[in-house]
């Protein structure tokens, strides 16, 4: 059953920006953390943020600390995704992510999440 939908995925050239949307289906309170994760062609899935739903505590990995910002809209049940500075290297299909309970979203671990939306893609290419 889908519970997260992404959206704002599309092309811009390295330097620009863009921001995806993840909403919920549900109220973000169900879940404990909600979180960002990209998958590059022939690559593992990485976490890129996360963000607790209650206390609204953030994690980058170094790879995008200081472009990337995550936020969260309780009225409208939706997690942003603010890119800046977009590099080549962020292409990738981006997934939203939730998790029930846990530490995964802030360790950046894919596998233990627990829903999952279709992703959209992120092209940075000049």
């Amino acid at each position: 059953q889908v519970q997260l939908v992404e959206s704002g995925g599309g092309s811009v050239q390295p330097g620009g920006s863009l921001r995806l949307s993840c909403e919920s289906l549900k109220t973000l309170m169900n879940y404990y953390t909600i979180g960002w994760f990209r998958q590059a062609p022939g690559k593992e899935r990485e976490g890129v943020s996360c963000i607790h739903t209650s206390d609204g505590s953030t994690y980058y990995p170094d790879s995008v600390k200081g472009r990337f910002t995550i936020s969260r809209d309780y009225s409208k049940n939706t997690v942003y995704l603010q890119m800046n500075s977009l590099k080549p290297e962020d292409t990738a299909v981006y997934y939203c992510a939730a998790e029930t309970y846990g530490s995964s979203c802030f360790l950046g671990n894919y596998k233990g999440m627990n829903y999952w939306g279709k992703g959209t893609l992120v092209t940075v290419s000049s």
